[in-house]
């Protein structure tokens, strides 16, 4: 059977239109808020709100993923949200007013909910348990991937091209993933019995210590993924902030090859806990860049790079971890469910990100101030994690 390898051919289909859907994610992702403020005069506030809706649409949808995808057949339900998150590119095309740009990001932000949950879902159903961990650090490899290419081309473009020329060509990106996503043969999930509605149907409640310790370090990252480029440009920094994404993505891509095997030797807890102490690291240097630029600007554009290429191997050490410790938190028919819950835990922090980042920079007078308490943040995660998290897994685990 297909399922009995790692590699076949719909584990490639689902790859290619996995990075394919991130290409055209990231590349809008860094202009997206330089567009909000020449286009429509937004200051960072507003930004912080608008880009937030897409994140908060995602976080109220996850939870209804996951029991749609344990309850019916997956295949049709990934493509048609796979459908609407591309149909959204040609609307931002045609959006004339703030509002109804707010509305179109609700919106794709509610299909990419449902087809992120269902991609990574439809993508432990095709792999083998023993190959579990690797499998998915090279799906998150094929967003890392996405990841390195899309800003430094979005950014690119912005001072080359129109606004609708980036939106067309995320949606002609995304267009060629769904041709792949298409192709992707799902194994036979036989009926279920209809359970009654409880809250672990939506949420899966031996995730929630995980869940609250993801929740922290996930707002930190939600600033650095939307703000950093903007922070570059406030303290000066002249290094191409493209670049930033990525080293990043390389940092992401290297520790990919190695975490996921460690995952499958069982040492979940370990890669974590690796992965918490870099990051914290990271998220402190990033904001004491401020201060190196008045000492050594051509240090600190070095540095710059450092901290993303570091930022990049925590969380590519971190990413297959956490998305294994949730699905083995779970039974068999909880898949979607677990993955709806490793994947609403990120959002919300993203979303706290994106919210008080742009409000904390705009109201203390710069983003070294949001960068510092997202670095407490992710220490009191990371002992959290150490202390309560980690320890409930390792007792709690069903494989």
């Amino acid at each position: 059977m297909e399922n009995e390898k790692m590699l076949s051919p719909s584990f490639c289909y689902i790859l290619t239109a996995n990075f394919l859907l991130y290409f055209a994610f990231y590349l809008i992702l860094p202009i997206l808020a330089f567009y909000l403020e020449e286009e429509f005069a937004a200051g960072k506030g507003m930004i912080g709100f608008v880009l937030s809706c897409y994140t908060i649409a995602c976080i109220c949808i996850r939870p209804f993923s996951g029991y749609l995808l344990d309850t019916f057949a997956r295949r049709p339900l990934y493509l048609v949200a796979y459908i609407l998150f591309i149909a959204i590119f040609g609307g931002y095309i045609l959006a004339t007013s703030l509002t109804l740009f707010i509305a179109l990001r609700i919106v794709q932000g509610f299909a990419f909910g449902m087809v992120t949950v269902a991609g990574n879902t439809i993508l432990i159903d095709i792999l083998p348990s023993a190959h579990r961990g690797e499998g998915i650090g090279y799906y998150g490899l094929a967003n890392n991937i996405a990841m390195s290419f899309g800003p430094m081309i979005g950014l690119f473009m912005h001072n080359t091209c129109s606004y609708d020329t980036i939106f067309l060509c995320a949606l002609a990106s995304g267009a060629l993933g769904l041709c792949a996503a298409y192709l992707v043969k799902t194994p036979y999930k036989a009926p279920i019995q209809r359970m009654p509605i409880s809250l672990d149907r939506f949420f899966l409640k031996k995730g929630i210590w995980a869940g609250i310790a993801l929740l922290m370090l996930s707002i930190p990252y939600g600033m650095t993924t939307t703000y950093v480029a903007m922070y570059a440009k406030e303290i000066g920094i002249e290094v191409n902030s493209g670049l930033y994404f990525t080293f990043m993505a390389i940092g992401l891509a290297v520790s990919r090859m190695f975490s996921g095997r460690q995952v499958d030797k069982g040492r979940i807890t370990f890669v974590i806990s690796l992965g918490m102490y870099l990051a914290t690291l990271t998220f402190f240097l990033l904001s004491a860049l401020h201060l190196l630029m008045a000492w050594n600007p051509e240090f600190t554009s070095y540095l710059y790079i450092g901290i993303a290429l570091a930022q990049g191997v925590a969380f590519g050490t971190m990413f297959p971890a956490f998305n294994t410790l949730f699905v083995n938190l779970a039974h068999h028919n909880q898949r979607g469910t677990a993955t709806s819950t490793y994947l609403t835990s990120w959002d919300v922090g993203i979303g706290i990100g994106l919210m008080i980042g742009g409000s904390l920079a705009e109201s203390c007078g710069g983003f070294e101030y949001s960068y510092l308490l997202g670095a407490c943040l992710a220490l009191v995660s990371t002992l959290f994690f150490l202390l309560k998290a980690g320890p409930h897994f390792n007792r709690e685990k069903l494989r």
